[in-house]
């Protein structure tokens, strides 16, 4: 018996890895998460098991524990099952808690990395988590632990001059900017990136001092990631540079 537990990347269905794609097209039975694109399915045979057990905010279709037993029970069923995960499972996606589970009930497992969501959406964005200069470092950090408060990581993140990136945060927004108020840092730049690498992606950059009312104003809504940061001007800088110089060749 064998878990293949697969990262399906930040969700452009292009950027899954070419080892993901060979183990969907031998997969038997597929659990798939709410935050993997449905073409990646289509890899799968004809006669694959194709099982939802998305998550998202304030919507489980499937807890964690049903989700363990789920394996299991597929596992056992048919020999191999797949864990098809959004991302990168082993960065907030709690791929370890299913391999552990599947390990107590004897089934082997293979993880395929995927590109994690934390560092491929800000650079589709065209913010560069680091850069000479500017940011030497950055944090990832989740804006919903077990106990679905705020990580307290954040607040030791918010006082280095790191780039911070906040997954599954929009809505802790407040606290983030609170957190960012009591260290004075309101002119801080920041990002907030919804459905990041798809075609509808949206982006909003501002500063923790209005950067409440510009999401409110522009719809921001889960799923999004927070970069905040003076990388998150960045693209900014850019495009002000890329106007100057046209301006000059006018």
């Amino acid at each position: 018996m064998k878990l293949t537990l697969i990262g399906a990347g930040p969700g452009d269905p292009e950027l899954i890895t070419l080892k993901g794609i060979k183990a969907l097209q031998n997969a038997r039975v597929v659990l798939y998460d709410a935050l993997t694109h449905p073409d990646l399915l289509d890899y799968c045979p004809d006669d694959c098991v194709k099982v939802h057990v998305g998550k998202r905010f304030g919507k489980h279709s499937a807890n964690q524990d049903v989700i363990n037993y789920m394996i299991v029970e597929y596992a056992m069923q048919y020999g191999d099952v797949v864990r098809l995960k959004g991302g990168d499972p082993y960065v907030f996606g709690r791929g370890y808690e299913e391999v552990e589970f599947a390990a107590k009930h004897g089934i082997e497992s293979e993880v395929i990395p995927g590109i994690s969501s934390s560092y491929a959406v800000p650079a589709l964005a065209g913010i560069p988590l680091t850069s000479r200069g500017v940011s030497e470092s950055f944090w990832v950090v989740t804006g919903t632990t077990k106990s679905h408060m705020m990580s307290s990581d954040l607040m030791l993140a918010a006082q280095s001059t790191a780039t911070v990136v906040v997954l599954m945060g929009v809505h802790k927004l407040p606290e983030i900017v609170e957190i960012y108020t009591q260290l004075d840092k309101l002119d801080e730049p920041i990002a907030i990136i919804q459905n990041g690498s798809l075609p509808e992606q949206k982006v909003v950059t501002g500063k923790i001092s209005n950067i409440l009312p510009l999401a409110q104003i522009c719809g921001i809504a889960s799923p999004a990631i927070i970069v905040i940061g003076k990388a998150a001007s960045l693209p900014d800088h850019l495009n002000q540079c890329v106007q100057e110089i046209t301006q000059r060749n006018l």
